[in-house]
Parts: C-alpha cells; sequence; structure tokens
C-alpha cells in the first residue's frame, strides 16, 4: 500500500465497513450515491440500510465468482496474441551455440536450419561461423557473380576453419573456393580464396567437358591402392578420386571397377609405365615392396600442396628453434637431404624434406610423445629435428651424430664412418656454416 491509514477513530462502527468496501462497488451504484447525497453535505446514516448491505454482498460474491482459477490460465501465450518475432537473415555462432539451440531460440525447426545450411545432425559448428536462417532471395544468389573473391595469406598456426570464422564464411565455401578438403595440408604464404568471384561467371565452362579425352577404366586387384592406381596409370591420385567420386580415406575391393581420367579405351600395362621413384639409387637396388611404397608416397605428395622451398626452409628453422636444437644444422641437413622439397622420396622411402624412412618416423614419434604423418611438412620437420637431437645427446661427438643420420648410429659405432659418410659429414658442416 502507498497510501497511509489515518490513526483518528470513526465517531460511528459502521463507517469504516463502508469505506473498506467502497472499492468493490460498481461505477454506476456509486454514481447513485453521489446523485443522493451531495458532496458538500457531511450527514451520515446512522446504519447501513439493508439494500446497500445487500448490494455489498452482492457485489463480493460476482468478484469471487469472476476469479478464474489458476489450472484453467494457459501457461503459454495464444499465438495470435504474442508479439512479432523478427528473425535476422543469419546468427554468428558463438561458444556453446548449437543448431537445435539456435534453431529454438528464433522459432524454427532444427531440421529447417540444417537443411538451409546443408548441414547434418552431427556436423560441428564453430564460433565465426555464419548460420543461415532465412533462404536467399534470388537477387542475392546472384550477388557473387558481381563479388570479386578475396584473398588470404596463410599464417603459421592458421587452420582452414579458423580462417573460414574469421573471415564469416563457411568451411565447406572455403573448401570449395581452393579446391581443397578438409584433411588438406596449408602452409604459411598459401593464399586462400575467400569467395567465388570470377569464377562463379565462368560456370558456362562446363559445357565444354564433353570434349574431354575419354575415360578409361581399371578393375581393382587384392593388394591395389588408389594411389599406386594412379601412379602406375600416370594421372595424378586427385583425378582418380575426382572421377570416381572418391575420397583418399575411401575403401576400394577386388573387383571394383574404376574410371581412370585422360586416357584412351585400353590401360597401359603396369610394366610399360615409368614409376615415379626409381627402383635403385648409387648402384643399390632396393626390395621391391619398399620401392613400391615410395611410389605411393611419392603420388600422394604429388597430388597435395606443399610449402615452397623457402617456405619449407622457414618451417625447418621455426622447428629446430622451438625444440632447442641449432636452426642452421637443421637447416644443413634438410638442404643436403633434399634441398627443402617436401616431395622428394628416395627408393629406400625416404619421406619429405627431411628424408625420414617410415622406421625411423615411428622412432620420431616415440621421442615427441605423438604419431606424426612424414607426408605432412610440420610432422616431416618435426620428424629430423627430433632424430638430429637424439644423435647428438647420445653421441661421442657432433661429427658421430652426423653421421648417423646418414649412416646410422648402430652402424657408425661399430663399423666407423664410411668414406662417403664421411664426405656427408663435411658437407653437413659446411651448409651449417652457410646458414649460420
Amino acid at each position: 500500500m502507498t497510501t497511509t491509514r489515518s490513526t483518528k477513530q470513526s465517531p460511528r462502527p459502521g463507517l469504516p465497513l463502508i469505506a473498506a468496501t467502497t472499492a468493490t462497488l460498481p461505477a454506476v451504484m456509486l454514481s447513485s450515491l453521489a446523485v443522493a447525497q451531495p458532496a458538500a453535505a457531511d450527514v451520515r446514516p446512522a446504519t447501513v440500510p439493508a439494500t446497500l448491505a445487500a448490494a455489498i454482498e452482492a457485489q463480493a460474491a460476482a468478484v469471487k465468482a469472476g476469479i478464474i482459477p489458476a489450472a484453467s490460465v494457459p501457461a503459454a501465450i495464444p499465438s495470435g496474441l504474442q508479439p512479432t518475432r523478427v528473425t535476422p537473415a543469419a546468427h554468428t555462432v558463438v561458444r556453446g551455440d548449437t543448431v537445435s539451440g539456435i534453431a529454438g531460440r528464433y522459432g524454427l525447426s532444427t531440421t529447417s536450419v540444417l537443411k538451409l545450411n546443408n548441414l547434418k545432425s552431427n556436423s560441428v559448428i564453430y564460433p565465426g561461423q555464419r548460420i543461415k536462417l532465412k533462404a536467399a532471395t534470388a537477387p542475392a544468389a546472384q550477388a557473387p557473380a558481381r563479388t570479386a573473391a578475396r584473398t588470404y595469406t596463410v599464417k603459421s598456426g592458421d587452420t582452414l576453419g579458423g580462417i573460414a570464422g574469421r573471415h564469416g564464411v563457411r568451411l565447406s565455401q572455403v573448401l570449395s573456393w581452393n579446391g581443397l578438403k578438409a584433411s588438406s595440408i596449408i602452409y604459411p604464404g598459401q593464399k586462400i580464396r575467400l569467395g567465388a568471384g570470377a569464377a562463379v561467371a565462368a560456370a558456362p565452362a562446363k559445357a565444354a567437358a564433353p570434349a574431354a579425352a575419354p575415360s578409361a577404366s581399371y578393375v581393382i586387384k587384392s593388394g591395389d591402392t588408389l594411389s599406386g592406381i594412379a601412379s602406375r596409370h600416370g594421372v595424378k591420385l586427385a583425378a582418380i578420386l575426382s572421377a570416381n567420386r572418391l575420397k583418399v580415406t575411401s575403401i576400394i575391393y577386388p573387383g571394383q571397377k574404376l574410371a581412370i581420367p585422360g586416357k584412351a579405351n585400353a590401360v597401359q600395362p603396369a610394366s610399360s609405365v615409368t614409376p615415379l621413384v626409381p627402383s635403385s639409387f648409387l648402384g643399390y637396388t632396393y626390395p621391391a615392396a619398399v620401392v613400391s611404397s615410395a611410389n605411393k608416397n611419392k603420388a600422394l605428395l604429388n597430388a597435395s600442396p606443399v610449402p615452397s622451398l623457402a617456405q619449407m626452409q622457414s618451417i625447418v628453422a621455426d622447428t629446430a628453434r622451438r625444440m632447442g636444437v641449432d636452426p642452421a644444422l637443421a637447416q644443413a641437413f634438410a638442404y643436403q637431404e633434399s634441398g627443402f622439397n617436401q616431395r622428394a622420396v628416395s627408393p629406400a622411402n625416404a619421406i619429405g624434406t627431411m628424408q625420414v624412412i617410415p622406421s625411423s618416423g615411428e622412432w620420431a614419434s616415440d621421442l615427441v610423445g605423438r604419431k606424426l604423418n612424414l607426408l605432412d611438412p610440420y610432422d616431416n620437420a618435426t620428424a629430423g629435428v627430433a632424430i638430429i637431437r637424439q644423435l647428438i645427446r647420445t653421441s661421442r661427438s657432433l661429427d658421430y651424430a652426423i653421421a648417423g643420420y646418414y649412416q646410422g648410429q648402430y652402424s657408425v659405432n661399430k663399423h666407423g664412418m664410411y668414406t662417403d659418410t664421411k664426405h656427408y659429414v663435411a658437407a653437413i658442416k659446411a651448409h651449417r656454416r652457410t646458414f649460420s
């Protein structure tokens, strides 16, 4: 209550009843009382007339009867009485968001939001991603043709999902604009397109597709791999995957027929195809299984984006600094082994810039405490630097550590340095001075 009660006692006991109940009298009755008793008069009845008491009781009963039980009141406001909800065209994902939560916030169904954004119920969304809430109008669909594509230069530590989120586009769009996959490797200095740009206007060029060279077919045999088939037929792995709507992780099986793009009706026999990696080096011939694995790895690297020589050199130097190894020494090994070429693969199946064989890669994985992928330029540098660091720690001298990288630590300790090993050590030390 905001009004205060008077402490003055009424001269007549009947008056408080009237004062307390007049608030419930109908306006018509109050008006009648006002007419019957002028405002200026101070004459009050000694008792409440029976007709007035009856009216008060009737009014109280009517009020009581008019109260709606709480159980009868709906919990939600009828849709016809709800305020109009304005749904924005899109929602920017923040940490903790879910597709169903976003849909519920704007009064939409989860199914419609998933369909509008080409998502599945188990799709991952990330902060910064734009989730469409309304279908684009026809003019908006033509907008990409008028918008020039932007580019972004990859920096150390970038990921495709992070780049997409920072620029307000979907990861699937970034992959499509750049011809990449979710598993594609990116590297510092690489240019990433952030729009379709002129590529949209070039869409009619698809009509020329039938003029492409006819595709041959190949029936998969036991032991075949996609990279091996691509290498054997002299085509890129990416072309095989695209022609057959497959992924690098797709499972193939004997008897399955694959299209070999750009080939004539008959495929070349395996014996007539020049391998990507030869079987011998410096007069030594390697086992067929080792050479076959080397060719598969070479085909994978040829089909994958890799850093430039200068970018790879920077990756090696940065990795060495982070791992406590002299960057000049690490660069000397990388230059001697491959010339900073991540696509290099030897007949011994030594892979990438640091020329690490798979068994040494397993050792390096144990040294750093995680599984390393030698086809990944960053992991390749990490493997090489980890081995160099361990050889330095466990060898009697730096020369023996360098020799161990080339000849093998056990062999060097047991037989000493071979003549070609001594030349290798001298070359590494000369390169180290160059990079210092």
